[in-house]
């Protein structure tokens, strides 16, 4: 989950708000403010990291945003002074558990080697 080694991760480095472990952004979701689909503020995923404004970053596991939550990291860290809902961050931490899930069953394709057994 997170990068725990002493080398220099390849390209920028930014701090989980759950955790607070750093990491490679690449391994990290970037959350931003913005609106659900009624108008109202809310967190609002980047996996992109292409919006605009600022963001803060999580590991994209439930441990993590749990922790964020409780800790009340996203106003904070996105220095916004209303309340956000966090309903499409969850929406979206689900999907990617329930990809990798899909992922972890199925059958792995093993390429042959060439040898054959007679």
């Amino acid at each position: 989950m997170a990068t725990t080694s002493d080398t220099p991760a390849p390209g920028p480095v930014r701090t989980c708000v759950g955790c607070r472990t750093r990491a490679a952004a690449s391994e990290l979701l970037r959350v931003v403010a913005g609106s659900d689909a009624e108008g109202r503020p809310a967190l609002v995923p980047d996996p992109q990291h292409r919006a605009p404004g600022r963001g803060a970053h999580l590991h994209p596991t439930t441990e993590c945003w749990q922790l964020a939550v409780r800790r009340r990291a996203f106003p904070r860290a996105l220095r916004s002074g209303v309340a956000l809902a966090g309903a499409l961050v969850e929406d979206h931490l689900a999907s990617i558990q329930q990809h990798q899930n899909s992922q972890s069953d199925s059958p792995h394709h093993r390429p042959e080697t060439g040898a054959r057994s007679s």
